[in-house]
C-alpha cells in the first residue's frame, strides 16, 4: 500500500514538476489535456451510483495521471456509523489513469472521457488548483452524498477554474428529487433502496436545481455535453471537444441478495398480524408476546432514525417515518406486556395509534420507504384491536 501511494505521489510530483521546470511555458501548456472522467455503474454498493475523476494527460513527457475525489478507507474506526452521521473525511486520490482505467475494467464498468476545450490559461489555472488542493492539509474534506461529493469536487475544480462563463443546459426534467434521482440507479437492488428510503427524509423529496442534479456522475456528464464556454467578445464554444468510451462496457455480475422484497415482507407481515388478532378475538386470549416483539423492532429501527436527527447531512433530519419506528416502543415494551398480562390497556397505544395516523397523512408531504405502509397498517390494526379486546375480556 506504501508503494503504490509513493507512485501515485511521483506519478503527480513529475507531471506537475515537469510543468514548472519548463516555466508553464506556452510549449508545455499546448503538449497538456485535461478531461472529465465518468465511470459507469457497478453493482458493489459503494459504487452504484457510479464515479468520477479528471484526467491530466501530459503528450510532451508521457505522465497520465486520473485525479479523484473518491479515496475513503473502510477500516476507519465506526466508519458506517460516521458516514450516516455525515461525518466521513474523503480525500483527493491520485492514480496513473492505465491502473484507474484496470480498476474499472475489472468492474465491467465502462469510462467515458470528455475532453475539455480549455485555454492555456484555462489550463495553468486548473493545474495549479489540482496542485494546491493535493497539498497534505488541503486533500481531505467532509463528504457530503448530496451536497459534496467527488462528482461535484471534480466539477467545480474545472469550473471553478475556467475564465470563460459557462451556460449550463437547460432544465429537461422539471420534476426531480434526490429520492426520485438514486431510485434510477438502485431499481435493481431493492434493498439498497429500502436502506435508502428509510434514512433518508423529507428533504429528499423537494425538487432540485439543475446544478444540484449534477451530484450523480451521469447527470454531469451530460450537462457537460450540453454547456457552452463564453468569451468576452461574446463568442460561444463548446466545453467539451471530443467524447468516447476509454474503457468499454463490459459484463457485471450481480450478486444475488435476498430474495422477498421489502414489499413481500411488509405483506407477509401484515397477513400474520391479521391472523394473531383474529386467533386472538376467536380464542379470548391476549398475545402480548406478539406485541412485545412488534414494540421491539420497529423501536431498534426508531434508534437508527433518531441518530438521523443529529446528522450533518439536511435530507435525513427531518424523517416521518420515526412516527411507526418509534424508539420510544423500547421504553414502553415492558409496561404494555405487564399491563396486558392483566387484561388491562397502557396508554402507549392511544399515542401509538395517533402518531401512526399521522404517518399516513404524512405520505402527502413525503415518500417512504418500500412496505412502510403496509407496516404501519399492521401496527394500526394491533392499535385499534387491542380496545376491542379489552371489552371482550372483561365479558368473559
Amino acid at each position: 500500500m506504501k508503494a503504490l501511494l509513493l507512485t501515485f505521489l511521483l506519478c503527480i510530483a513529475t507531471i506537475f514538476y515537469s510543468t514548472e521546470c519548463c516555466g508553464e511555458s506556452t510549449k508545455a501548456i499546448d503538449s497538456l489535456e485535461i478531461s472529465l472522467l465518468t465511470c459507469e455503474p457497478h453493482p458493489a454498493i459503494y459504487s452504484l451510483y457510479g464515479h468520477t475523476a479528471i484526467r491530466v494527460q501530459d503528450f510532451r513527457t508521457g505522465e497520465d495521471i486520473a485525479v479523484n475525489y473518491g479515496v475513503f478507507d473502510f477500516n476507519t474506526p465506526h466508519f458506517f456509523l460516521r458516514f450516516a452521521l455525515g461525518r466521513t473525511d474523503y480525500c483527493m486520490g491520485i492514480v496513473p489513469f492505465s491502473l484507474f482505467c484496470s480498476e474499472y475494467r475489472s468492474y465491467g464498468s465502462g469510462v467515458i472521457e470528455q475532453v475539455l476545450n480549455l485555454t492555456d490559461a484555462e489550463k495553468m489555472k486548473i493545474l495549479a488548483a489540482l496542485r494546491e488542493n493535493y497539498l497534505p492539509e488541503n486533500r481531505e474534506y467532509r463528504y457530503n452524498y448530496f451536497y459534496d461529493n467527488c462528482t461535484t469536487r471534480a466539477r467545480d475544480m474545472l469550473i471553478d477554474n475556467l475564465e470563460r462563463q459557462v451556460v449550463q443546459p437547460p432544465i429537461v426534467d422539471s420534476v426531480a428529487t434526490y429520492r426520485s434521482m438514486i431510485h434510477d440507479y438502485n431499481a435493481d437492488y431493492p434493498w439498497a433502496r429500502w436502506g435508502n428510503d428509510i434514512l433518508l427524509g423529507f428533504q429528499s423529496d423537494v425538487n432540485t436545481t439543475q446544478a444540484e442534479r449534477q451530484f450523480l456522475p451521469l447527470n454531469l456528464c451530460a450537462d457537460f455535453d450540453c454547456m457552452q464556454l463564453v468569451s468576452a467578445d461574446g463568442s460561444h464554444e463548446k466545453l467539451v471537444k471530443e467524447k468516447f468510451y476509454v474503457v468499454a462496457p463490459g459484463i457485471q455480475e450481480q450478486e444475488e441478495g435476498f430474495p422477498l422484497r421489502p414489499f413481500v415482507c411488509a405483506l407477509i407481515l401484515l397477513i400474520l398480524t391479521v391472523l394473531v388478532t383474529v386467533i386472538e378475538f376467536v380464542c379470548k386470549r391476549w398475545f402480548w408476546l406478539y406485541d412485545a416483539l412488534l414494540m421491539i423492532l420497529t423501536g431498534l429501527c426508531g434508534i437508527i432514525l433518531t441518530m438521523m436527527i443529529f446528522s450533518s447531512h439536511p435530507t435525513v433530519n427531518l424523517n416521518l417515518q420515526i412516527l411507526v419506528m418509534n424508539p420510544l416502543t423500547l421504553i414502553f415494551a415492558y409496561a404494555v406486556a405487564r399491563r396486558a398480562c392483566k387484561h388491562e390497556i397502557h396508554w402507549w397505544w392511544k399515542i401509538w395509534t395517533i402518531l401512526i395516523v399521522l404517518f399516513l397523512v404524512g405520505r402527502l408531504l413525503q415518500c417512504y420507504a418500500e412496505g412502510m405502509m403496509i407496516l404501519a397498517l399492521s401496527l394500526l390494526l394491533r392499535c385499534i384491536s387491542r380496545n376491542i379486546l379489552k371489552k371482550r375480556l372483561e365479558h368473559i
